[in-house]
């Protein structure tokens, strides 16, 4: 099942989102298996960070949480708000991505 996982930063987090990057960047490299698509969400000049986005392949909505929750983002205090939602793949066009 795909879950897109919404994360939106707390106002003027980024000294504490640099800070939390290397052990983010060490969790996510430990969830491969699960992670369809993984970013940040920036401002329109392409360099601020606002949050985070994840499309993630689990079993059900506690395997997502537990990935939300699992992230150095989430649990050392980066995040606002963190969305998480089921969704079904409509539409999949891989080679756009590669165009970004």
């Amino acid at each position: 099942m795909l879950y897109a996982i919404y994360c939106v930063d707390k106002p003027n987090a980024a000294a504490l989102r640099a800070e939390l990057r290397p052990p983010h960047q060490k969790y996510l490299a430990t969830q491969t298996d699960i992670i369809v698509l993984a970013g940040a969400t920036q401002m329109d000049d392409g360099e601020t960070a606002t949050g985070s986005m994840f499309i993630v392949n689990v079993d059900g909505r506690e395997q997502a949480e537990a990935f939300a929750k699992g992230d150095p983002f989430n649990s050392g205090g980066l995040f606002e708000k963190v969305v998480v939602t089921r969704m079904r793949k409509g539409h999949w066009h891989p080679e756009n991505g590669d165009k970004a």
